[in-house]
């Protein structure tokens, strides 16, 4: 595929990606959406959803990566020329900051509302979930649309956890979702992969909201720190980095792993 094919299919389907599984955390969190309070059942298959959705668009123009750990797992593998790897990667972050704008585009009037409301602004950061509210740097209340966070922040619990996590949706991928060429996943992996996501997220996200997808926090995050949202609070840039080295740590073992196991 050429470098073009890579480029388009990777910005626009992790663009969706994002969309579509921001939007559900979106839709779950802000006042005044018909869908708040919805849980985490609809985080879970929203997310999946998204997944379908973003990697059946881009499947036959880039191989639908959306995601680095799945590039590198690849690229270690032998079904993705490294050289491609950092065409990959950059279109990858580029989508997931254009997804993410999106989002806030979409829900516009309820991150004002939200983030405008006394009892929003009163409740922070007791609601952050974390042991020890000094230990870390106050995560804003509209964050968790955006990226990622740890209910116990712990960084070797939560690394192992985003490690182990992605392995599992690298394997997958790895060992069903690629074609005969190395080109990416047929329409059935597509599907299989996204169900294996809803999994990981019901199974093995509770610890640290799944990230699985270094761009998946990384590029809304950045978003996160850049839009004009009123009293947004921060963008927790001293927990960024465990969303992005425990899912590349889990995609190269994965890609080790199946050279081993499975090759």
């Amino acid at each position: 595929m050429s470098s073009s094919d890579i480029f388009i299919g990777e910005t626009i389907g992790t663009a969706v990606l994002i969309l579509l599984g921001g939007g559900v955390c979106a839709a779950v969190t802000l006042k005044r959406s018909k869908a708040q309070n919805a849980g985490w059942l609809a985080i879970t298959f929203g997310w999946g959803f998204a997944v379908l959705t973003g990697a059946y668009l881009a499947a036959g123009v880039s191989g639908a990566h959306l995601n680095p750990a799945v590039t590198l797992g690849l690229a270690i593998q032998g079904g993705t020329e490294w050289s491609d790897v950092p065409l990959y990667l950059a279109s990858q972050l580029l989508g997931a900051m254009i997804g993410a704008v999106l989002v806030w585009a979409v829900y516009y009037g309820q991150f004002h509302a939200h983030l405008t409301d006394p009892e929003i602004l009163k409740a922070q950061p007791a609601e952050e979930g974390l042991v020890d509210q000094s230990a870390a740097p106050q995560a804003g209340p509209v964050l968790g649309i955006f990226s990622t966070g740890p209910e116990i922040r712990n960084a070797v619990q939560n690394v192992v956890t985003e490690v182990i996590a992605t392995a599992v949706l690298i394997l997958a991928i790895l060992t069903q979702g690629l074609n005969n060429d190395g080109n990416g996943l047929g329409t059935l992996g597509v599907l299989i992969t996204a169900l294996v996501v809803v999994g990981i997220g019901l199974s093995l996200g509770g610890p640290t909201g799944y990230a699985i997808n270094p761009v998946r926090d990384l590029g809304p995050r950045i978003v996160h720190a850049l839009l004009p949202l009123p009293n947004k609070g921060g963008s927790d840039w001293g927990y960024a980095w465990v969303p992005v080295v425990g899912p590349l740590i889990g995609g190269a073992l994965a890609g080790g792993l199946y050279n081993l196991a499975f090759a």
